[in-house]
């Protein structure tokens, strides 16, 4: 991604004397409401305020007064890691970059268009405020789809999906810890996209070697709706057959969700043929479909049944249907994985096109983005996988490119070792340090 300086000097010296006043207290040349403050919404304010200086005005919404990582919260399911260690507040962002935050959710937008000023109605506690801006960034994350109850199609199933850090996480963990030799833990994937592409598989792994070591004969089925593994197939499908085996583990892909028992922890699965499995599980961990955020629903962004994300310009992050409006992260369709480190990435690209654009410049029309992410296999040994995209004009969307051999294609470790699970927190911490430090 661009540094500080490279930007500048991407502005050229006209265009930054245009852009930066002169006097710290000058009126800001434009004003960006970004809401939700997670990896992709904190990088994008952070960086929109590191950049770009006083000459924009950066308001973060955001419900929560602190940020729970979704990155290691699997660990927090094992043991390995506390809760705690996954909070990161929005103190830095305000105090030393001058963003305002708001805490309060957003029920309503209207359209300022291209140019124009939009206006954002935020509730806080019941009590209604508004906000005024020239550019708004949607950043909400992901909402959860219900499943259904079985034999009560309209009722939604009441499971644990932890796929949001949160509560969930620490009841999962509980309901782990409580599981008695020879039990099982089935855990569902949903078809992707969805967040954290190695995310369920990393899971699985981590609660085969809790079960080896501290519940003898208890086992892990993991029920996958994709076709094999989506991500680090050779690395996980090696721990899969040689470090658990199917005594331990099991896997099953194209194995869909129609429906749950709560009472009973029992899920019921369609295969490929679409035949019926009833399984029954001591401990269910269904992790559900996936769609864009709430409030990118209600700005009618994302609302197609088939692929419930935003479409948008990749080079900026604009909304193809709302221009003025940029949605980031998690929400927004696009051909980059659904995760942490890309939620970075994007929301640096989101910031550097929004300078541009109050400086009367188009996006950066090459526009480079890298995924990358350590992945636990054990509660000692870790993978990774890494690709750098590079926006493609022929496609209009986000292509991996090795930049030495110019293939098309990712790259992950040979072997998950504990050097691996060594620098796997040194990776953690520079990324959250990058976002909101």
């Amino acid at each position: 991604m661009l540094n500080r300086r490279s930007f500048v000097s991407s502005l050229g010296g006209a265009s930054l004397a245009a852009l930066w006043p002169l006097s710290a207290n000058a009126a800001p040349v434009g004003r960006v409401i970004v809401v939700g403050g997670g990896m992709a919404g904190a990088a994008v304010a952070k960086y929109l305020r590191l950049w770009g200086g006083n000459a924009v005005a950066v308001t973060l919404v955001e419900q929560a007064t602190r940020y729970t990582s979704n990155i290691m919260s699997n660990l927090v399911v094992t043991g390995q890691m506390s809760m705690s260690s996954l909070y990161f507040g929005y103190g830095t962002l305000t105090k030393k970059y001058g963003i305002k935050q708001v805490t309060g959710r957003v029920v309503g937008i209207e359209p300022g268009g291209l140019g124009g000023t939009w206006k954002l109605t935020v509730s806080t506690g019941g009590v209604l405020s508004t906000l005024y801006g020239e550019r708004v960034v949607l950043a909400p994350g992901v909402q959860f789809d219900a499943v259904p109850e079985t034999g009560q199609p309209t009722v939604p199933a009441t499971i644990l999906h932890a796929w949001e850090a949160g509560p969930q996480t620490e009841q999962l963990r509980q309901q782990l810890a409580a599981m008695q030799p020879g039990q099982t833990f089935v855990m569902t994937i949903p078809p992707k996209p969805y967040r954290c592409p190695p995310g369920p598989y990393e899971r699985a792994c981590v609660v085969a070697d809790y079960l080896k070591r501290n519940k003898p004969g208890a086992r892990v089925m993991v029920f996958d709706a994709n076709a094999g593994i989506t991500a680090e197939a050779e690395s996980f499908g090696h721990a899969f057959d040689t470090l658990y085996g199917p005594s331990i583990l099991e896997y099953h892909p194209s194995m869909r969700v129609a429906s749950v028992d709560s009472a009973s922890r029992t899920v019921t699965l369609l295969d490929a043929g679409n035949a019926s499995h009833a399984v029954k599980a001591d401990v269910l961990n269904v992790i559900p479909p996936h769609r864009a955020g709430a409030i990118v629903q209600t700005a009618g962004l994302a609302n197609a049944t088939s692929v419930p994300y935003a479409a948008v310009d990749v080079r900026s992050f604009e909304s193809t249907q709302l221009p003025g409006i940029h949605v980031v992260g998690d929400s927004s369709r696009t051909t980059l994985p659904k995760a942490g480190h890309v939620g970075n990435q994007g929301g640096k690209i989101c910031a550097d096109a929004i300078i541009r654009a109050f400086n009367f410049q188009p996006p950066d029309p090459m526009p480079t983005a890298n995924s990358a992410c350590y992945s636990p296999v054990s509660s000692t040994l870790a993978s990774w996988l890494t690709a750098v995209y590079q926006y493609d004009p022929a496609t209009g969307s986000m292509v991996i490119r090795d930049q030495v051999t110019g293939s098309a294609a990712a790259t992950e470790a040979k072997a998950a070792s504990s050097d691996n699970f060594g620098k796997m927190g040194k990776w953690f911490k520079t990324l959250m340090s990058d976002t909101f430090a």
